[in-house]
């Protein structure tokens, strides 16, 4: 693509860089102008503008910006997503349907090390999404770009997104009280609201005493979809009451404690093929938490494993939350 001054007489069929202002209306800018556009031009006084031309084997902002679209998500129905229609050499990408968003980062890094005119920006990897977000935008920054540099981003952008939908339609919280004077309001709504989001149900308050035998009976009896477990005494150790309540009711425990904070006293597992979160203390509080980065995937069927939780450290340093028990600075 050549850019610059051209004179007049040479400016048919290029892309205008800058709006002209005219005595009715105005040319703007990245318009193609035509025969019509330049006499236009020439009768306000002009005898040259800023403008960009093609050359052979240059592709168009928003041809190229659909067909790198395409190849992010080459079938939409099956992804969750809707690609938006080619503008200004950007398209926008939104979710169907609520759940999580699957980003395959090697994929956008190395798309947007290509080019630097050829770009791809999403939100972050497995973000939770309401139906019609925004989850990516492509936008080509130049009028125009190679096609072999196009192809080439395609190329390394294949399938790199889609949303993964909630597949857990039911959940039970069952918490505990270490004197009974916990009626468990607190907990439930704001769990209820934390749920609401991806629009899965939640069963009946549930609230136990803070023991194995009680906490194992309500875990057994629980028929939802995922089992969410809030003490009103924090897990200290992977055989506290909770976890050991798990085990004692047939289910595993696969990790206990998070590097991120609040958050750091989590542990989850599954009970029959069912996933199971004992959640932190801080999720009695609306603040985003480290819970919040394991319910959502588990909800929307994302497998969470040890490594993952392990590598949630770099950002994991999240707002602190006042009403916790224990500040981090006094």
């Amino acid at each position: 693509m050549k850019f610059g001054t051209l004179p007049l007489e040479q400016a048919e069929g290029a892309v205008l860089a800058h709006s002209v202002a005219l005595d009715k209306g105005r040319l703007r800018k990245g318009r193609v102008l035509s025969a019509e556009d330049v006499e236009t031009l020439r009768g306000a006084g002009l005898t040259e503008v800023i403008a960009a031309r093609l050359e052979a084997g240059d592709l168009g902002e928003d041809v190229a910006a659909a067909r790198l679209a395409q190849a992010l998500v080459p079938d939409p129905t099956r992804a969750g997503l809707r690609i938006g229609k080619a503008a200004t050499g950007r398209v926008n990408l939104h979710a169907e349907a609520p759940g999580v968003i699957e980003v395959l980062a090697d994929r956008i890094h190395a798309l947007n090390a290509l080019h630097p005119m050829i770009t791809v920006a999403t939100v972050r990897e497995w973000q939770r999404v309401a139906a019609g977000s925004m989850v990516a935008t492509v936008k080509i920054i130049s009028y125009a770009v190679p096609e072999a540099a196009l192809e080439a981003a395609c190329l390394a952008a294949q399938s790199a997104l889609r949303l993964r939908p909630v597949v857990c339609q039911s959940a039970q919280l069952i918490q505990t009280t270490v004197d009974g004077k916990d009626s468990g309001d607190k907990g439930q709504a704001v769990t209820q609201d934390r749920l609401d989001r991806l629009g899965v149900s939640l069963g009946p308050q549930q609230v136990v005493p803070h023991r194995a035998e009680p906490l194992t009976k309500a875990i057994a009896e629980t028929q939802a979809d995922i089992v969410l477990i809030l003490t009103g005494s924090a897990t200290s150790d992977l055989y506290d009451v909770a976890p050991e309540a798990v085990r004692q009711a047939g289910g595993s425990v696969t990790h206990f404690g998070m590097p991120v904070d609040p958050g750091n006293l989590l542990f989850f597992g599954t009970l029959q093929g069912r996933p199971v979160i004992g959640l932190p203390g801080c999720a009695r509080a609306p603040a985003l938490n480290g819970a919040d980065f394991v319910l959502e995937r588990l909800l929307c069927g994302v497998p969470v494993t040890s490594q993952d939780i392990a590598g949630m450290g770099v950002g994991g340093l999240l707002k602190e939350i006042p009403a916790r028990g224990r500040l981090r600075e006094a």
